[in-house]
């Protein structure tokens, strides 16, 4: 799969990168290689073929979920670098750049 420019810019954008022509040419090399054996992986035939368990006969380990207090709104914002109105203010992520 090839990269191009205008993918490779919505990447960096999306990642908060500012990389030179250089770097960029390098992450691109570096990122279809990845998506290449991605591709590869496709192609094997799986039938048959059990979904891998690292640790046989263990299910679920997690612990109950059960409510607890909350941190308070003040304390959860204090090291916030931007809030507005008692909430995160975080750059726009969706929608038009």
């Amino acid at each position: 799969m090839e990269i191009n420019d205008e993918l490779m810019r919505r990447l960096e954008e999306l990642a908060g990168l500012e990389l030179s022509p250089e770097e960029r040419e390098a992450l691109r090399g570096d990122l279809e290689r990845i998506l290449s054996y991605f591709q590869k992986l496709q192609e094997l035939d799986t039938e048959g073929i059990p979904p891998y368990e690292p640790l046989p006969g263990v299910r679920n380990v997690f612990r109950e979920d059960e409510p607890k207090e909350s941190l308070p709104q003040g304390e959860a914002l204090k090291n916030a670098p931007r809030r507005s109105d008692g909430y995160f203010l975080v750059p726009k992520v969706f929608g038009e750049p």
